[in-house]
């Protein structure tokens, strides 16, 4: 490992520029985060994850090490798989020492999250100071290459319409995802299938399907990639850069990103939104799992559903995003969750959406109410979706015979 990291002990959190915490690293490999006193005392102070409100509303301090890992919240703000491997490299880090990782790529995760080295001098450092030393920031570890998966990259909307990556992915206000080197049409299926959500209400981000030869600034194995990328409007960005905090259902349910499939069921995110955002934002989410299930997308696990805080304090349900057709890459696929008892993609029964109801302690009749409304207006949006024509006939079919097995499995009751 680089010498130079081990001298690293402590770093700063920092949300919306303000320093709220600190992770100290402790003999034995081991960490532990706690919050600054002004952050505690502060009854308007920011959210920075409901994994810290406690039963009775308040903020959960009480903290206690981890062994080699970082705390669940920030553990969550890294990549996953070979993406981290590729970029711990570059840092001349092991992918498994977080404390690390976070230490060279904290300063452009998710949400309005800084996380940054803590020198001696920066006990005395503004909140004015780091920010402007943020956007001065420039590292060269996040350049990287494919390595044969889908990656995502920031990118830079130009006035002349073409795409950029900026030389060290620091603040761009769009994510580029590339074309898979295992599957064929990621990004086109994933872009109907958002335009499909966009036709019957359910909110979406920009998106646009751009030639991989005309992003410039990619790595030269990137761009030998035949095909097109998708490019998303990254919503946790607002005008001139602005950083709106976001966290997703890992981080909302304290679990490590391993643990994103199978720990929780949907009926567990709905109380949750049901709490926290009222009719809203429960309804959507309801929304999105049926549209999910009818056109057989299995991947929906708590990573891929995230809150916003527009204002740093109330939380609101993100737009939908990572909507893919996985039926026609893994035949036979399960949900990522059980809903209703179950993770079949056959369609919603009655019983199933009563399980639900009970389970997230919500009304039946809305409940069911929704999932009907989402399958009539899926069935005729997908029959006049001019976008469908870019997939190839084996995929429409695919997509074609999954909707009508869910409509049928759905209706039926």
């Amino acid at each position: 490992m680089n010498p130079d990291f081990e001298r690293i002990n402590a770093l700063g959190v920092y949300l919306h520029t303000r320093r709220i915490g600190i992770i100290n690293r402790l003999p034995g490999d081991r960490h532990i985060f706690a919050f600054e006193q002004d952050y505690i005392d502060d009854s308007n102070r920011p959210t920075l994850s409901l994994s810290f409100k406690g039963q009775a509303g308040g903020l959960v301090t009480a903290v206690r090490p981890v062994s080699r890992r970082l705390p669940p919240f920030f553990s969550n703000l890294l990549p996953e798989g070979h993406l981290r491997t590729y970029l711990a490299a570059k840092a001349g880090v092991k992918p498994e020492r977080e404390f690390f990782l976070i230490a060279v790529l904290g300063s452009d995760v998710a949400g309005a999250v800084t996380v940054e080295p803590m020198g001696e001098n920066q006990d005395e450092q503004s909140d004015h100071d780091h920010a402007h030393d943020h956007e001065e920031r420039k590292d060269d570890v996040l350049r990287f290459s494919l390595a044969g998966v889908q990656l995502k990259f920031s990118a830079i909307m130009e006035s002349s319409g073409g795409l950029t990556i900026p030389a060290h992915g620091v603040g761009g206000s769009w994510i580029v995802k590339l074309p898979s080197t295992q599957y064929e049409a990621v990004p086109e299926n994933e872009y109907v299938m958002l335009e499909l959500a966009r036709k019957i209400g359910i909110q979406v981000p920009a998106i646009r399907l751009v030639p991989v030869a005309e992003i410039a600034g990619l790595p030269p194995d990137a761009a030998r990639l035949a095909g097109q990328a998708l490019a998303v409007e990254r919503f946790d960005r607002g005008a001139g850069g602005l950083r709106i905090h976001m966290e997703d259902f890992a981080q909302v349910f304290g679990l490590y990103p391993d643990d994103k499939y199978g720990h929780r069921s949907y009926a567990n995110i709905a109380a949750v939104l049901w709490a926290e955002t009222g009719d809203a934002g429960t309804y959507e989410f309801l929304r999105r799992l049926v549209f999910s299930v009818l056109i057989g997308n299995a991947d929906m696990h708590l990573k891929n559903w995230s809150l916003l805080y527009p204002d740093g304090r109330t939380p609101v349900l993100s737009p939908a995003y990572d909507f893919v057709a996985t039926l026609p890459y893994i035949p036979g696929d399960n949900l990522a969750l059980t809903l209703g008892g179950s993770r079949s993609l056959d369609g919603i029964t009655l019983d199933q959406a009563r399980r639900f109801a009970d389970t997230a302690r919500l009304p039946m009749k809305p409940v069911w109410d929704v999932v009907q409304e989402t399958a009539e207006r899926t069935e005729e949006a997908w029959r006049l979706l001019p976008h469908k024509d870019i997939l190839h006939k084996e995929m429409l079919t695919t997509i074609d015979t999954q909707l009508q097995k869910a409509l049928a499995g759905t209706m039926q009751a």
